[in-house]
């Protein structure tokens, strides 16, 4: 058994790691990563970059079906499912590369594989082969998929999970997908579009990550008018069927069955902290076993362990994985001093079509804590620039703090959320009122003008005292369509 003594222990090299040891290496020089897989991040291996290549695909595919709706006639798109697939592995790979690159990159000293686990709260095991003494350790496992108990051992090879997916050398017949929020989401209407037979399952009426009550209804009757789904089921009983899956379920007090080539399960993840052995490790934890930190220094409790990412079960993005990974790393690397860092306004995406956008606080989280706010909403139904491109569907809410007249946050299914939702967050986060934004340019013809129209809604809603005109550039605007 091999001896190494560290300042800095990071577990997991993804993104949440790589940037917890570009952090620490600006105090020490005495840091390991430990990897026991492949290196290369959730993000760019099977999560972010193959599912945005698998949805571009879609879209193209999309884009040939409705050209008929301008005047161009063209025969339906014919998809190449093994060409969709090859350009999927391909890039992916691409950016994979990227990440391995840099890994390999760091001196050998600071890499060590082996699966991680506690011997004591400053030592451990790795691999069977390597003791490590660390002064400070980084937890940034990651998380896996959550699969339903049984489902595996009945379906084998047929039950897959999103990994599994971008390992495709071809698009198949037919896919059952347990699970409507981000995951399922996505690479159902993907799949859908590229001439897979689809049908959605869920245990609630909700879709995606939406919590305001009109927004969500308005991207249910959107998901359901685009791909077969079936979203009360009391309970999925799945099947093995030689090399298919028979799905029998109840939905409405009826009984129903299918037959489909794969079922994908996209049930959630789970933060990879099982095997870590945390009980030697001298930090609490709750019922699941998942260590909780302070949101601002990433800390466990008054410990000399950190964690960061997906490991944390907070929000499963990228951008926070790496805002955490930096901020524990920076505080294992100058321990026992701590800073308390700012955390970024938070952003969901989805990239669903239309595409699904949550910024600032969410509808639920203001009642949650109680907020005295109201809300303002618009349609893209009708919205100018988005009839032009076709793509008119959506609703967006928007929320402000009543006496203040502050932006809060917002919900919203409709065209081009992805970019409209850095404009509210960033709003958000600055601290800006409703009068503030509506004073902001907003260019004609573009889709922007529907966060307009739910904006003066809003402040309708919110009752302000009218600014003086020469204050007030949106006073006197015209209406515009």
């Amino acid at each position: 058994m091999k001896h190494l003594t560290v300042d800095v222990a990071i577990i997991g090299a993804g993104s949440a790691g790589m940037s917890a040891y570009r952090a620490a290496r600006a105090h020490t020089d005495k840091v390991v990563v430990i990897e026991s897989g492949h290196y290369g991040t959730t993000c760019a291996r099977v999560g972010c970059m193959p599912s945005k290549l698998l949805i571009a695909a879609a879209d193209a595919a999309h884009a040939v079906d409705g050209a008929h709706r301008f005047g161009v006639l063209a025969a339906p798109a014919a998809i190449d499912g093994q060409a969709v697939m090859r350009r999927v592995r391909g890039e992916r790979d691409r950016f994979v590369g990227f990440v391995v690159d840099a890994v390999q990159g760091w001196p050998d000293e600071h890499r060590l594989v082996g699966h991680a686990r506690f011997l004591s709260p400053h030592e451990l095991e790795v691999g069977g082969h390597t003791v490590v003494t660390a002064g400070r350790i980084v937890i940034a496992t990651g998380s896996s998929p959550a699969v339903p108990a049984g489902w595996r051992e009945a379906l084998g090879e047929r039950l897959i999970v999103n990994d599994d997916v971008f390992a495709w050398d071809d698009l198949p017949e037919s896919v059952a997908v347990a699970g409507p929020g981000v995951i399922g989401l996505e690479l159902s209407m993907a799949l859908a579009r590229l001439g897979v037979r689809v049908r959605l399952f869920g245990r609630s009426s909700r879709v995606g990550p939406l919590t305001d009550p009109v927004v969500a209804a308005k991207a249910r009757a959107i998901v359901e008018s685009t791909v077969a789904t079936s979203l009360d089921v009391e309970r999925i009983e799945p099947v093995r069927d030689g090399d298919r899956v028979r799905l029998r379920w109840l939905e409405d007090g009826t009984r129903h069955e299918e037959e489909f080539d794969f079922l994908l399960a996209a049930t959630g993840r789970t933060p990879n902290v099982k095997g870590l052995d945390l009980q030697r490790a001298g930090i609490e934890v709750d019922a699941f076993g998942i260590p909780h930190a302070d949101r601002h220094t990433r800390r466990i409790g008054k410990s000399h362990i950190f964690i960061a990412g997906d490991a944390a079960d907070e929000q499963a993005l990228l951008h926070e994985a790496a805002d955490e990974g930096r901020i524990a790393g920076d505080n294992a690397g100058r321990y026992p001093d701590t800073i308390v860092r700012p955390r970024r306004t938070p952003l969901t995406v989805v990239f669903s079509d239309p595409q699904i956008a949550i910024a600032g606080e969410s509808h639920a989280q203001l009642l949650q804590r109680g907020a005295d706010f109201a809300s303002g909403g618009a349609s893209f139904d009708d919205q100018g620039r988005s009839r032009v491109m076709g793509r008119n569907l959506g609703q967006v809410q928007v929320y402000g703090e009543r006496g203040t007249g502050r932006f809060l946050g917002a919900e919203m299914i409709g065209p081009d959320a992805e970019h409209i939702g850095h404009l509210l967050s960033w709003s958000a986060q600055h601290g800006l009122t409703v009068q503030q934004m509506l004073d902001s340019p907003f260019y004609h013809p573009v889709v922007e003008e529907g966060l307009r129209t739910a904006l003066r809604a809003l402040k309708e809603k919110l009752a302000l005292p009218q600014p003086p005109l020469a204050d007030c550039l949106d006073c006197v605007a015209a209406p515009v369509v």
